[in-house]
């Protein structure tokens, strides 16, 4: 009886192990840390976090923001890391979005708008998990070249 019980103690780590193991970086709840980050041209929303889910084989991003005036942002985006453009709500910066998967730690986000690029992110997560950095370049929608840091922390 002994050795069933510790069989399946044994199988259920496996499988928990796997499942974590296989789980998407991405998902999460992930807060932006201003103090760690870089804005130009300026100047930064005053709090931000994005959270991202999964959907069946697709990821649901929610961020929500308040920026620099105060107002309240919301952006929601579903979609899948493969590449394919997916229409984002609430962005003004862009319309439609896609994510590539560069390696496991390693995401690459390009931003559109009308047709255009916009801007390009790379998504960079730390091996522990606990943060994300976002190296954004290319144009805002008052058409300023825009060159940011991002740093998040996973919540």
């Amino acid at each position: 009886m002994r050795s069933k019980a510790t069989l399946w103690s044994g199988l259920t780590l496996f499988v928990l192990a796997q499942a974590l193991l296989g789980a998407d970086v991405n998902v999460g709840t992930w807060k932006l840390n201003l103090a760690k980050s870089t804005y130009s041209p300026g100047p930064p929303p005053k709090a931000e976090t994005a959270t991202f889910e999964e959907i069946g084989s697709a990821i649901k991003l929610t961020v929500d923001r308040l920026d620099a005036q105060s107002k309240a942002v919301h952006i929601e985006w579903i979609g899948r890391l493969d590449g394919e453009e997916y229409p984002v709500k609430g962005d003004s910066n862009s319309d439609m979005r896609l994510y590539r998967k560069v390696n496991d730690y390693t995401f690459e986000q390009v931003n559109k708008k009308g047709g255009r690029v916009t801007t390009t992110v790379k998504i960079v997560y730390s091996r522990d998990g606990r943060t994300r950095i976002n190296t954004v370049s290319g144009t805002n929608a008052q058409g300023q070249r825009v060159t940011n840091v991002q740093v998040y922390d996973r919540q």
